[in-house]
């Protein structure tokens, strides 16, 4: 906790964040399902021992993903799937990572609810996403308003959202949780969420 409210007022810019990203997304082992893998921007940060399994359902995406994924060594054809219909059994990976996900998907308590049916006990959780601004900002009052533009023309992408409130309410467990701050203009610091965490 101590650590989570020191870095709640860390603000940091895009180079400081795509650093915390690799390390982040470095962290998770084993079988790993990434959701919204969009075009394979995190194959560089993956341990060199994981097995991937990716999830994609924007097909041409899809097709760079698959490509990008050979380049990288991971066997596995990417899933066409919405990440609220999982098409995995129930405890078969060991982590799933998302990064700029929470956003964009239909309905995320679903998407959690079957990120959970999917993991191992205990397995991890790699979450990185844009959060909901304070009440009463300026920023809170612009998400509010660019998020049916966004939604509509930006692959489903909603500011409004909070990805907290919605990780914690699925019943994952925090493990290294870090609000942050991204340098942005003209309206201000991006609120970022960098999670870390375990399946109960």
């Amino acid at each position: 906790m101590e650590q989570s409210r020191a870095a709640a007022s860390e603000l940091i810019d895009d180079d400081d964040l795509d650093d915390l990203e690799r390390e982040f997304v470095g962290r998770v082992r084993g079988r790993v399902l990434e959701i919204g893998a969009g075009e394979g921007e995190n194959f560089g940060a993956l341990h060199v021992d994981v097995e991937w399994i990716g999830l994609e359902p924007d097909a041409e995406r899809r097709a760079e993903l698959a490509t990008r994924a050979r380049e990288w060594g991971h066997r596995a054809e990417p899933l066409d799937a919405m990440a609220e219909s999982i098409p995995l059994p129930d405890r078969s990976v060991d982590a799933v990572v998302a990064t700029w996900v929470l956003c964009s998907v239909a309905d995320p308590a679903a998407a959690l609810a079957e990120v959970r049916r999917v993991l191992v006990p205990g397995g991890r959780v790699v979450f990185i996403d844009h959060v909901v601004a304070p009440p009463r900002t300026v920023k809170r009052a612009v998400q509010r308003i660019a998020t049916p533009f966004s939604a509509r023309f930006c692959h489903g992408c909603h500011w409004d959202r909070d990805p907290a409130r919605a990780l914690a309410d699925a019943g994952f467990v925090g493990d290294d949780v870090r609000p942050l701050r991204v340098r942005s203009m003209p309206f201000g610091p991006v609120p970022t969420l960098l999670f870390d965490g375990h399946a109960p």
